[in-house]
């Protein structure tokens, strides 16, 4: 199984490489960068190997996309097709969610939060929270079944820093790190301060009330560009895992597999 997974954000594109299962490599490149995002799924995509029997050198893998923004789907489908004349598979249209959604509007979930979800409850084989620190923060629940509950959504670390800079008169815009000390004795200190730990302070909050739901304290993972600035900081935390969506699509695309075998 050899699968080009792509994870289009709001913000990044990660490209994630699996050859026979197993993970090459994981890149993230911004996704306004046409010429980068096509450097690197041209890379990835020779790397796949040619079917033995093909006559016109065609290459045994398939490109597999989750995508919140459909503009950077289109361009991901017009380098595949016009490179390589392969169609892209969208999670949620040509491949099925991994998992049950017990949720008001299961369509307008992002298939991110859908497979991340699926990925760690692989794992765990109980109910989980999933975290992931993106633009936005999201934190979702999945039960012992393995259904997805829902979740909350948040302002993730950029979006919350950008808001005081452009609504105030006199604050800085900063980059989110570990706080030296609970409390700021100047002003970039007392921002990055009050945004890790609301941050933080509403990530313990939300699980605490699931495992109200629950009766018990859920394994939580934590995922996305923003997570690695808490993930040591945390002791409610179970695990930090970088790429979480990526590992998902290539599940789906294993489930869906499994599935057509059926």
């Amino acid at each position: 199984m050899n699968i080009i997974a792509v994870d289009i954000g709001n913000t990044n594109i990660h490209i994630g490489l699996f050859l026979g299962g197993k993970e090459q490599f994981v890149e993230s490149i911004p996704g306004g960068s046409r010429a980068k995002l096509t450097t690197c799924l041209k890379s990835a995509w020779q790397t796949i190997p040619i079917i033995e029997s093909s006559k016109e050198d065609k290459r045994n893998g398939v490109i597999v996309v989750s995508s919140v923004k459909p503009a950077w789907t289109k361009v991901v489908r017009e380098i595949a097709e016009t490179n390589f004349d392969e169609e892209i598979h969208i999670i949620g249209i040509d491949i099925p969610l991994p998992m049950q959604l017990w949720v008001d509007e299961p369509h307008k979930v992002g298939t991110d939060r859908v497979v991340s979800a699926a990925a760690a409850y692989d794992v765990v084989r109980d109910a989980v929270v999933i975290a992931d620190f993106g633009t936005a923060v999201t934190i979702d629940l999945v039960d012992h079944n393995g259904i997805f509950l829902g979740g909350v959504i948040c302002p993730g670390f950029e979006i919350s820093a950008k808001a005081l800079r452009d609504y105030t008169a006199q604050l800085p815009n900063i980059k989110i790190t570990k706080p030296k000390a609970p409390y700021g004795k100047n002003t970039v200190d007392a921002i990055n301060c009050g945004l890790y730990y609301s941050i933080v302070g509403a990530l313990q909050e939300v699980i605490r009330r699931y495992a109200e739901e629950f009766g018990k304290w859920p394994q939580t993972v934590i995922t996305g560009s923003g997570a690695k600035v808490i993930a040591g900081d945390c002791e409610f935390i179970d695990n930090y895992v970088p790429n979480l969506v990526v590992k998902g699509i290539v599940l789906a695309y294993k489930k869906y597999l499994e599935q057509k075998e059926q």
